[in-house]
C-alpha cells in the first residue's frame, strides 16, 4: 500500500515498517546494537522474487571452505583485512537533520555529535571482507537482482562466506564508530545515494549502479569502497538460527544510508534491481 502526502524522494516506494522486524532509531540519540537496531523504511518499488523454488527443494551449495589469508597475516586478492575492537552497542546522537518537519524529519541525519559512545564492553575482531560489491567475472557493474541465497551460494564456490551484519557493520564504521563510512557529516556527493530521480515512465525503479570504486571519497576506515549507497547488500542476522537475512547500506535512494542501518523486511530469496552482495572470509 502506498502511503500519502509523501516527500518527492520517497514517493518512489512504500513504507517496509510494519513489516520489518526492529524499530526506527529512537530520537535523536541512536541506541543501536546487533538485537535492536534501525531499520530501512523504504522498500523498492520494483522487485523480482527469486525463481528458486523453496530452500527445501534448492540444490546444495558447494561446502563451505574458508578463503585462506596468506603468511603475512594478508587476505586473499582483492579482499581488505579488518582487524581491531567492535562495540556491539553504539550510542550515535544526531545534531541536526535534512528533511523538514513531518513525518519523515528525522529519516536522514545531516550531522552526528564526534565522538560516537559505546555502551559496553567491545570485542576483538579480526576478518577479511570483499572490499567491492560483487562483480561477476567479465562485467564492470557489481550484480544486482541478487537474494540472500545467491548471496550464500557464490561466497561459498569461491571459499568465503557471507558477511555477518556486524563484520559488516566494523568494516563501515571502524573504531571511531562512524555513522557514515566516510564520517561524522552526511555528504550527498561522497557516495552513490540520494538521487532523487529514481522511476521510469513505466514506474519501474531505475537501475542507477555505477562501477566499484567511481565514487573515490566513499571508502571506509578500512578501505572498504561503496558501503553507503550503490546496492543494498546482503548479511547475516548474527545469531539468527536458521541464518536470516539483512540487507545493508541503502541504495541509490535519498535514505538513512548509515553503517547500522538495517532492512530487515525480507526474506532469503527477494531480490530487486537494487539488490547485491558482497562476501567476508576468516583470516587462518
Amino acid at each position: 500500500m502506498r502511503p500519502t502526502q509523501l516527500p518527492l524522494w520517497l514517493t518512489v516506494g512504500a513504507l517496509a515498517l510494519a513489516a520489518c522486524d526492529r524499530p526506527s532509531p529512537e530520537p535523536r540519540a541512536l541506541q543501536l546494537d546487533e538485537a535492536n537496531q534501525a531499520t530501512e523504511s523504504i522498500a523498492s518499488p520494483e522487485s523480482v522474487e527469486d525463481p528458486g523454488q523453496p530452500l527445501a527443494n534448492v540444490a546444495p551449495a558447494p561446502e563451505a571452505k574458508t578463503a585462506p589469508a596468506s603468511e603475512s597475516g594478508e587476505c586473499p586478492a582483492n579482499m581488505v583485512l579488518v582487524e581491531g575492537e567492535y562495540c556491539p552497542k553504539v550510542k550515535q546522537t544526531c545534531l541536526r537533520y535534512l528533511d523538514p518537519p513531518g513525518r519523515f524529519e528525522k529519516f536522514r541525519c545531516a550531522e552526528y555529535k564526534q565522538p560516537a559512545e559505546c555502551e559496553g564492553p567491545k570485542k576483538k575482531m579480526k576478518y577479511c571482507i570483499d572490499r567491492d560489491e560483487y562483480v561477476a567475472p567479465g562485467q564492470t557493474l557489481p550484480e544486482n537482482h541478487k537474494s540472500w541465497t545467491h548471496a550464500d551460494q557464490t561466497c561459498r564456490a569461491q571459499g568465503k562466506r557471507v558477511c555477518m551484519e556486524s563484520e559488516w557493520n566494523f568494516a563501515c564504521e571502524g573504531e571511531e564508530m562512524r555513522p557514515y563510512p566516510y564520517g561524522f557529516k552526511r555528504d550527498p556527493t561522497a557516495c552513490n545515494a540520494d538521487h532523487t530521480d529514481l522511476v521510469d515512465a513505466e514506474g519501474n525503479l531505475k537501475d542507477r549502479r555505477v562501477p566499484p570504486g567511481t565514487y573515490n571519497r566513499c571508502v571506509s576506515p578500512f578501505g572498504v569502497h561503496d558501503m553507503a549507497g550503490n546496492l543494498e547488500e546482503f548479511v547475516t542476522i548474527d545469531g539468527s538460527t536458521p541464518a536470516r537475512p539483512a540487507m545493508k547500506g541503502a541504495y541509490w535512494q535519498p535514505s538513512r544510508n548509515f553503517c547500522r542501518a538495517a532492512q530487515t523486511a525480507h526474506d532469503r530469496y527477494y531480490n530487486g534491481t537494487e539488490t547485491g552482495f558482497r562476501c567476508c572470509a576468516d583470516v587462518d
